[in-house]
């Protein structure tokens, strides 16, 4: 397993990268080394997803360098990243799903498993952890991979860092942390701000990010954590492009999104409170609580003449949400058959109620404006998931993890737009799982381990993808069923000897069998409906090598191979509306939004003082854009490259660099809009693009 831990500021940059305190990560909910955890599981320091001129904006400014994951940037804030591991998250065309994602334990993907980005802070982050394969379904509904960000607790003597980064096409991020402890208290606190023009027309963005983490020390094995943040997103959506058009001019935007004024608005505030415990003989007991609530505001470019049907739900979109949600969780250590034994038992609840709106976007001749209301409800989704888990090494070599949890989710709407002809569309739907995963690890040597891993796991739909039918009737598709999967995997993992420089490496061999696939089914002017496919099967490899070299120079790479593809026929619309699909997709077809073979590279030189440097370079194959493979984003190649200087000056530490993205100016879809009926696919790259940044730091 590959870790990247690279020292910060004051006395930590001083040390050799050998000398740094050992990794450990928490995604199999039992803290260990992840060259010990029988799993796929990567870890990215938050020192390093600050460094090398990086505007930390964006997880794919650094995730290219774990294997199984591809996170790619739309540039465009009004939809996020499009973020999938081993091809769960592909199709996503707005937010994350199929991927659940975490910030400092609290859930950022809601019961229904849709996630969102947007609120990573990168500026605070002390880790990421990313968990791939079979052990991701014990994190319950659409866990196809799990994303954990979490804050740097404050640590050590008050510091304040002030960070500004400047680049192409008016971006400028300003930010600023403090961070610091006493003795019952360690606190971190950052705030900042995104204005950027955008690299395509029509896609200007203006956000402001705000988050902090407080530890309480209340006494002897106890601790209280409070996380808070708060997001303000202004974002306009530029849409997809056709072929043509982005052969022609990538840069351009689709007359839709201008006449309709296509953006998103996003108000955001959650707090959540961590309770830690130790009790008598070892026990661990901890309670999560979380609260938040969010504003979405979305305007689609959804054409006038559909939106005069007195069944049709309008083009502007809005969402106010308000969720919650705990987690009890007991740990107990012991010993069993003369080894050592962990068992966690917990119980998991949470919930989202939300007031879904819908105007047309147009008044009389005005387009792109709010107009007459056309629905309105209230949803509620609400998930409970009792889990149970524990670890055993009954021989020093053999270690055996096994883990089970029962999901259960209700999704329930009381429609108040009753307005003949729209009749009542109320409803509810319940889903279900039981979700087993076993893994056994073998220590080949000190230097070596093997294992392997099988896990039970499904995905429900989301209440976006529960928001329409194909056919334009309204009301919710409660026709949509969850999709269920088989998960396996064989990993071998190696290191280097302790006295050796560092040197860590892995491979992974996995496949997912998946029963009632959800697929997008219409996808046109930023509005999907999904139904049930039948058999899918995705299978492939993982490599990943991390080697330190003399001289403070360091290399990373990772490789994935991935083979995606529906192994059922089945039938899917050629328009919208679509009382009756009739393109048969035949089996055998590649699951669009994935790339076969993507690969990530890193070689940099770090000294602790003085010049840094390094170059980057980011492969993936081809990516379908459609169920019919019938086109297809290019292939592509980048290259990226940055330098900077560290000093210390007059009690301040200053880190000054720059980066040059795209350095040889390749033209290429960074990310696809899959199935998308209009052939507007593509989701343009930037050309050759710079940055600089300044970061500097005083203790106090």
């Amino acid at each position: 397993m590959w870790a990247c831990s690279c020292a910060a500021t004051g006395a930590a940059m001083a040390q050799q990268t050998t000398a740094l305190q050992p990794v450990t990560v928490t995604a199999t909910r039992t803290e260990a080394a992840p060259f010990d955890v029988p799993a796929s599981v990567s870890v990215i320091d938050g020192e390093r997803m600050r460094s090398a001129a990086r505007p930390e904006i964006n997880l794919s400014e650094s995730i290219f360098v774990v294997p199984g994951v591809v996170a790619r940037d739309r540039q465009n804030y009004a939809q996020d990243l499009q973020l999938s591991i081993r091809g769960f998250g592909s199709r996503s065309t707005f937010g994350v799903r199929g991927v659940r994602l975490y910030v400092d334990g609290i859930p950022a993907t809601m019961p229904d498993g849709q996630g969102q980005l947007s609120h990573f802070d990168l500026a605070s982050a002390g880790r990421l952890e990313v968990l791939r394969g079979p052990f991701s379904v014990l994190y319950g509904n659409s866990s196809g991979g799990v994303v954990q960000l979490f804050t740097d607790p404050g640590q050590g003597p008050a510091q304040a860092t002030g960070t500004l980064a400047l680049g192409s096409d008016a971006l400028v991020r300003p930010g600023v942390r403090v961070t610091g402890s006493t003795p019952s208290l360690g606190y971190v606190a950052s705030i900042n701000h995104l204005g950027y023009d955008g690299w395509r027309d029509h896609s200007e963005v203006r956000r402001d990010l705000g988050n902090a983490r407080l530890d309480f020390q209340t006494g002897e094995g106890r601790q209280w954590t409070v996380v808070a943040n708060a997001l303000d997103l202004r974002a306009q959506d530029p849409l997809g492009l056709t072929r043509t058009q982005f052969d022609s001019n990538p840069r351009s935007v689709d007359p839709a999104a201008l006449q309709f004024d296509t953006r998103k608005t996003v108000d955001q505030q959650q707090l959540g409170l961590v309770h830690e415990a130790r009790l008598a003989q070892g026990d661990l007991l901890r309670f999560m609580l979380y609260a938040g609530h969010r504003d979405t505001t979305q305007f689609q470019a959804i054409p006038v003449a559909p939106q005069l049907s007195p069944l049709h739900p309008g083009g502007v979109i809005g969402l106010d949400r308000d969720y919650a949600g705990a987690d009890l969780r007991w740990t107990r250590r012991t010993q069993l058959g003369g080894g050592p034994f962990e068992m966690v038992a917990g119980l998991a609840y949470d919930q989202m109620q939300e007031h879904r709106q819908g105007w047309q976007n147009f008044v009389g001749t005005s387009l792109g404006v709010q107009g007459a209301l056309r629905r309105d409800e209230d949803n509620q989704v609400s998930n409970i998931d009792p889990y149970l888990q524990a670890l055993w090494k009954p021989a020093p070599r053999w270690t055996v993890t096994a883990g089970v949890r029962h999901s259960s989710v209700r999704f329930e709407s009381d429609d108040h737009y009753i307005v003949p002809p729209n009749g009542n569309d109320s409803g509810s739907v319940n889903y279900g799982a039981t979700l087993p995963a076993v893994a056994l690890m073998y220590a080949l040597s000190p230097q070596a381990h093997v294992y392997g891993a099988y896990g039970r796991g499904f995905e429900t739909p989301t209440f976006n993808e529960l928001a329409y039918r194909p056919s334009g009737a309204p009301g919710l598709n409660f026709g949509l069923q969850p999709s269920r999967s088989d998960n396996f995997e064989l990993g071998l993992k190696g290191r280097a000897a302790p006295d050796a420089l560092r040197s860590e490496w892995t491979a992974a061999v996995f496949q997912t069998n998946t029963q009632d696939e959800i697929v997008t089914q219409t996808n046109v002017g930023g509005r999907s409906t999904f139904q049930n496919a039948g058999a899918t099967r995705r299978r492939g490899v993982e490599l990943s090598w991390l080697k330190e070299l003399p001289l403070q120079w360091q290399f990373q790479l990772a490789q994935t191979w991935l083979d995606a593809r529906y192994r059922d026929s089945f039938t899917t619309c050629a328009s919208t509306p679509c009382t009756t699909p009739t393109l048969v997709i035949p089996a055998g077809n590649r699951i669009p939004g994935t790339a076969r073979s993507v690969t990530g590279a890193e070689l940099v030189w770090q000294p602790p003082k003085g010049w840094r440097a390094g170059a980057e370079l980011r492969y993936s194959s081809e990516v379908w854009v459609n169920d019919a493979n019938t086109e297809a984003a290019p292939a592509y190649t980048t290259v990226a490259v940055h330098a900077g200087y560290v000093i210390d000056f007059k009690g301040w530490l200053l880190n000054a660099a720059a980066r040059i993205d795209n350095l040889f100016d390749r033209r290429y879809a960074g990310s696809v809009i899959v199935n998308e009926g209009n052939g507007r696919y593509y989701e343009p790259a930037p050309g050759r693009t710079w940055i600089v940044k300044v970061t500097g730091t005083y203790a106090f």
